[in-house]
């Protein structure tokens, strides 16, 4: 197997304070390898043996080289096991009949053959801008499984959602009047809720805990700020928002993803289903019908296991909120980076390999444009990191302490500080590991640095290497970045008249 480190021992720097729960894929001591253990969700030892397969087959087919020194890599058989996984586990818990639509998060990877795929899966997309939402229309999901969120939603927005019959979330009450016009003008069948804050706290990730005190999204249950009055006329207010409107008939929160445990996750969504019965007993009836969960399933980028897993969380809500899972409440998820996390590769050519100070240095082509976070945020988005030989072959050695640099003109632009790998050399290949969700889908144009190619792969034994390829996303040209900063419009300023 490929040879991987974690880089969670204590002279890593860049990758403290997320370490995995014992048991869970916890990070080896320093200088140990992990090996991949199997698990649901896509990932585990087969994942890891396609994956060597698929770098293998990227060198012999050219995909990688010179030319062409950072691509993505996709596992198309690991996202259909991932999106059956999440399937299976609420099927488990749910009363026979329970309407359950498991929507996408678009933002964890905005790329129309990735949601198409998911879609054929049987998944929907939650989407959260016009961009988004054309993208999931392009993918040929259908309005009806598509769910709308936001906190800055404009009229323009609201009223296309509407029109198409698309499921929307209101973010506050501010938001609720304009849907009182818009629906009043026009009737539509697009499901209504209304997302609240359950305020339960946060994980250890504060930009990415959305259940905080102070979170800028939804309507905050336990608040006493200047502008929501004590809790309980908070909560009466919210009740009274819901009994006054027919039409909103949902509820909806998202506590957080990545860094908040599952007991954080299963509180919130209580606290939402609490509110759920408080509302249907105030009307006499069951006014509230459907409950949006969020998403947020944290991920284990420790290792190749997944943990925890969509089963673990299941369970942990059919023991938490029972009540919810009956079968008289439609459901909707919005998970994304556990979705796809584990089924994505940033794989890169080491152009030169140097030292400084008496350390190792790799000089890669994949760095903050691919992987933004882990560079300016290494402490919460630590990422694994392999080394693979020229030929595409795991690479083999004693272990070094090196950083693994990526191509940007900053100091900072390191995917990996002081890691122990074999010791990197030009021409060899770094992969870095878990970045199906938000990595190479999101670039970041510093220096002007082209966005990778990005190809799926699937097991073919007729393929050179084994391994089947499908473009995904062409990689960008020079051209089109001249297009896209304006090269048509050179003259723009300088025309301008003094």
């Amino acid at each position: 197997m490929t040879s991987i480190e974690t880089g969670q021992g204590p002279r890593d720097d860049a990758t403290r304070g997320q370490r995995a729960p014992v048991g869970r894929g916890a990070p080896p001591e320093h200088g140990a390898t992990t090996g991949p253990v199997a698990g649901p969700n896509g990932g585990g030892e087969a994942a890891a043996r396609r994956r060597d397969q698929a770098v293998r087959a990227a060198v012999e087919q050219g995909l990688i080289g010179p030319d062409a020194p950072v691509i993505a890599l996709v596992d198309v058989a690991a996202i259909r096991a991932s999106a059956a996984a999440l399937q299976a586990a609420f099927a488990e818990v749910t009363a026979p009949g329970t309407p359950v639509l498991h929507a996408f998060a678009v933002k964890a990877a905005n790329l129309v053959p990735v949601l198409r795929l998911l879609a054929d899966a049987g998944l929907g997309c939650e989407v959260a801008s016009p961009g988004e939402l054309a993208l999931a229309q392009a993918a040929g999901v259908a309005p009806e499984r598509m769910v709308l969120d936001s906190p800055a939603k404009t009229v323009a927005e609201l009223r296309t959602a509407l029109a198409l019959g698309i499921a929307v979330n209101a973010d506050s009450f501010q938001e609720l009047e304009r849907l009182d016009e818009l629906v009043a003008a026009s009737p539509t069948a697009s499901p209504l809720g209304l997302r609240v804050n359950p305020q339960v706290g946060g994980g250890t990730i504060s930009a990415l805990s959305t259940a905080t005190a102070t979170s800028k999204f939804g309507v905050p249950l336990r608040d006493d700020g200047p502008r929501g009055g004590s809790p309980a006329e908070v909560r009466a207010k919210v009740v009274a928002a819901v009994l006054a409107r027919p039409w909103l008939t949902r509820l909806h929160a998202h506590v957080g993803s990545q860094g908040c445990p599952l007991e954080l996750l299963a509180s919130g969504v209580r606290e939402v289903y609490e509110l759920a019965e408080e509302i249907n007993e105030a009307a006499g009836r069951q006014r509230i019908t459907g409950i949006d969960l969020g998403g947020g399933l944290p991920v284990n980028f420790a290792s190749d296991t997944v943990a925890p897993t969509y089963r673990d969380y299941a369970r942990l809500l059919h023991a938490t909120v029972p009540g919810l899972l009956d079968g008289r409440y439609a459901l909707v998820t919005e998970f994304g980076r556990s979705l796809l996390a584990k089924t994505g590769t940033v794989l890169a050519r080491v152009e030169y390999a140097k030292s400084a100070g008496g350390r190792a240095i790799a000089i890669t082509h994949a760095g903050a444009q691919v992987a933004t976070r882990t560079v300016f945020a290494p402490r919460s988005w630590p990422i694994r990191v392999a080394g693979y030989t020229p030929q595409g072959l795991p690479k083999r050695g004693p272990l070094v302490a090196q950083d693994v640099a990526g191509p940007c003109c900053f100091a900072g632009d390191l995917v990996a500080k002081n890691r122990p790998l074999p010791l990197l050399e030009a021409g060899d290949l770094t992969a870095l590991l878990d970045t199906g969700a938000y990595y190479f889908c999101h670039h970041f144009a510093y220096n002007s640095l082209p966005r990778p190619g990005v190809y799926g792969f699937v097991a073919d034994p007729g393929a050179a290497g084994g391994v089947r390829f499908a473009t995904v996303r062409e990689p960008q040209t020079v051209g089109e970045i001249v297009a896209e900063s304006g090269g048509a419009l050179s003259e723009a300023l300088t025309g301008l008249d003094p």
